[in-house]
């Protein structure tokens, strides 16, 4: 398949020779969290199968015909370009069948993989416009690694029970319920977007369009104003700074949504792409798809856990690290939670022994940061870009 080409105002790209993974497993770039959860998931018999059963309660029908008849098909006709990298996406990562892609007119850069029968792409004109030939090459690399996961019948099953927890807000314990569900569904969500990103450097195979293209996604069409070094050296002040309130904060910033924060994923792809992980894939040394019937779930559940035991280990955080010094058994844990909350008290000498301790009021605590932006289903709430 031609690797570059001059189509619809679209810059020519430089030909050049990428890997294609024939027989690839979705286990082989999936985040450990993630993966754990879909093989538990597909090791129960009739899983997705129920779940397809409850087809006339998802909206996904009705989102089909909305995008047939509301957007644009993306093929050799229409979009060309967008069609070439679609084929060729599912060619390096060997899936057969071409799932449908569509173009809709939407401001705000957004793309995304629903479906519970097939999987179906969608991308914002917004998106198209902002990104150039290899970064959405990546985009579109994204969205085919959601469908070889299967993460489609799960997004959608989101979307529906987002757009449920809103009609039946006047239900005390139903919204509970639901809304307990969906927190649980924002979470691995969370990690299956850091998977769908290893997908996309796997499709497109340059790190620095990667990117540049999620630095586009926080700061608009300014790369001249940008610079890669800068941007994830917020990720690390984001995670090392401020103290136990700043950690809490960060939680609660990110419950509402569906995607981790931009500079976050860049780093983490940045450190997956470094690793010996991906120079074993590109070396042809990955799961096939053929084996995914033999994995076991302990196994995968295992190698969840300890991928959360280095984070825990290795994270800057302070919650992660009072959670790690807790785990080693580390002596004077009150004291270490003061200090935590490095503005509880802070130069005052403490009490002399036997003396009666005085407590420090506390300060006021942030409110957390504004919601995530939407996109997604037109009939409900609409998912955070990808």
């Amino acid at each position: 398949m031609a690797d570059g080409h001059q189509s619809n105002g679209h810059e020519q790209v430089p030909g050049r020779s990428r890997r294609r993974f024939p027989g690839i497993s979705s286990r082989a770039y999936e985040h450990p969290a993630d993966r754990s959860a879909l093989v538990a998931l597909r090791k129960l018999s009739g899983f997705d199968t129920v779940f397809k059963a409850l087809s006339g309660l998802l909206p996904e029908r009705s989102l089909r015909l909305l995008f047939l008849s509301d957007s644009v098909r993306v093929s050799d006709r229409q979009f060309a370009h967008l069609n070439d990298m679609l084929r060729d996406a599912c060619y390096i990562l060997d899936l057969e069948k071409v799932p449908p892609m569509y173009v809709n007119q939407d401001p705000t850069p957004n793309a995304m993989c629903i479906g519970l029968d097939e999987p179906i792409i969608v991308i914002t004109t917004g998106l198209v416009e902002l990104l150039d030939e290899e970064e959405m090459r990546a985009v579109v690399g994204h969205e085919v690694g959601h469908a070889l996961s299967g993460h489609s019948v799960y997004r959608t099953i989101l979307l529906f029970l987002t757009s449920l927890a809103v009609r039946v807000a006047w239900i005390p314990l139903g919204n509970l319920a639901i809304m307990a569900i969906v927190t649980a569904l924002r979470e691995w969500f969370r990690k299956s977007e850091l998977s769908a990103d290893r997908a996309g450097l796997l499709v497109g195979q340059d790190l620095t369009a990667s990117m540049r293209g999620l630095m586009k996604i926080a700061g608009g069409n300014h790369l001249h104003e940008m610079n890669v070094d800068a941007f994830l050296e917020q990720a690390e002040e984001y995670e090392a700074g401020g103290d136990l309130r700043d950690s809490v904060l960060k939680i609660m910033n990110v419950l509402p949504r569906s995607h981790p924060f931009t500079t976050v994923r860049a780093a983490e792809l940045k450190k997956w792409a470094a690793s010996r992980d991906y120079q074993r894939i590109m070396d042809g040394h990955y799961p096939r798809r053929d084996e995914d019937k033999d994995t076991s779930v302990r196994d995968s559940w295992r190698e969840s856990a300890s991928s959360y035991a280095t984070h825990v280990r290795t994270s800057k955080d302070p919650l992660m690290k009072l959670v790690n010094d807790i785990a080693g058994g580390a002596g004077d844990l009150g004291g270490r939670v003061r200090r935590g909350f490095g503005g509880f008290g802070a130069g005052q000498p403490g009490p002399a022994k036997g003396a009666e301790g005085s407590g420090g009021s506390e300060g006021s605590g942030g409110s957390a940061g504004p919601e995530d932006s939407s996109g997604g289903s037109p009939d409900g709430p609409r998912e955070p870009r990808d």
